[in-house]
């Protein structure tokens, strides 16, 4: 397993981290330990929770995991998210200093810690000013109840914006997001992952195998049934694989990746991870596996180095589909300069 280091910290994560949605939902505890056990062994330090994964029962599963291997805990880097609601009140929800006091320390008993290694804003707050949030989050710093913070689920301006203010006001700066990337959604390259290596921010991709698709479980025409993410939810598989059947974007890039796959002897998601982990600005890519299988299989994109005309085919097959301006040939243009005869 790589190591490398988290966005501008000097604390260092494996290449692969584990996410833990499925705990205590797709994944009972007995599950989900041997999950941990397995990703462990396999030189795995990075494990991703958040408060709302089964209503804190993720974090309570990763806590019982730690505490019954506190050799390993020592060498873990641990990250959760606070945002979403957890609770029915007004102020149960959102990036203020309230909610958030409330919400780490929720964290931190559920986990059984003293500090979280990565505490990330789930998403954007429009009603709470970043100063407030990002108040909280420096005095969070400064008290030792966590050592670095990211965002996750941010757009452009509010990654330079809230970069910015913390810079001008002293703070604790953000040191990762954690976006949505993969192969089928590669929005982001358009304006976040600049305002990411702007701010020194590392990438944290989340759903790199695009819901599945890229795992090679989805066949044309043919509706998903059984143990997959769109079989298990009859209404929101339909909705979902018509979406992406109707694509013929979804099926050449698929089509890419398998074979790739076949060349190299390698399964499809080991392909697909593999793109995404070769990508400028990522720092560690989150495996959300259900089974110990799952988790071997997308493990072993960790031993497969793709060259540089595979990572290159791929990439021109899954190019983001922009108009002429601002992001096209036209926008491109227009903000390129280059020194005549330099380098």
């Amino acid at each position: 397993m790589d190591f490398r280091k988290l966005g501008r910290s000097g604390a260092v994560v494996s290449a692969y981290c584990l996410g833990t949605m499925t705990f205590g939902a797709e994944a009972d505890e007995t599950t989900a330990h041997h999950l941990m056990d397995d990703y462990f062994a396999a030189g795995g330090n990075f494990v991703d929770t958040a408060d709302v994964y089964s209503a804190g029962a993720s974090e309570e599963i990763v806590g019982r995991w730690l505490k019954a291997h506190p050799t390993e805990a020592r060498q873990a880097v641990i990250a959760t998210k606070g945002r979403f609601p957890m609770g029915a009140g007004p102020n149960d929800v959102g990036l203020s200093r309230r909610h958030l006091n409330q919400a780490l320390t929720a964290s931190l008993r559920r986990l059984g810690v003293d500090q979280i290694d990565l505490y990330q804003m789930h998403a954007w707050d429009a009603l709470t000013p970043i100063d407030e949030t990002l108040g909280f989050l420096d005095d969070a710093v400064r008290s030792g109840k966590i050592a670095y913070y990211g965002f996750s689920n941010f757009v452009g301006w509010h990654i330079a914006k809230a970069s910015e203010v913390a810079k001008a006001r002293g703070y604790s700066r953000p040191v990762t997001l954690q976006p949505q990337y993969s192969l089928l959604v590669r929005e982001i390259e358009l304006e976040i992952v600049a305002a990411c290596q702007d701010a020194g921010m590392g990438l944290m991709p989340w759903s790199p195998l695009g819901g599945g698709w890229l795992s090679g479980k989805y066949q044309r025409d043919q509706m998903p049934k059984g143990a997959t993410r769109l079989g298990e939810n009859p209404k929101r598989g339909m909705e979902a694989y018509e979406a992406r059947n109707a694509a013929e974007r979804t099926w050449a890039i698929i089509s890419a990746v398998e074979n790739v796959a076949k060349v190299r002897g390698v399964s499809m998601a080991q392909v697909a991870l593999a793109w995404v982990a070769a990508q400028p600005a990522v720092t560690s890519v989150i495996l959300g596996a259900r089974t110990q299988a799952q988790l071997a299989d997308n493990l072993g994109a960790a031993q497969l180095l793709l060259s540089a005309d595979e990572i290159a085919s791929l990439s021109a097959i899954s190019a983001p589909r922009v108009g002429d301006y601002p992001y096209g040939a036209g926008g491109t243009q227009q903000r390129f300069r280059k020194i005549a005869g330099g380098r």
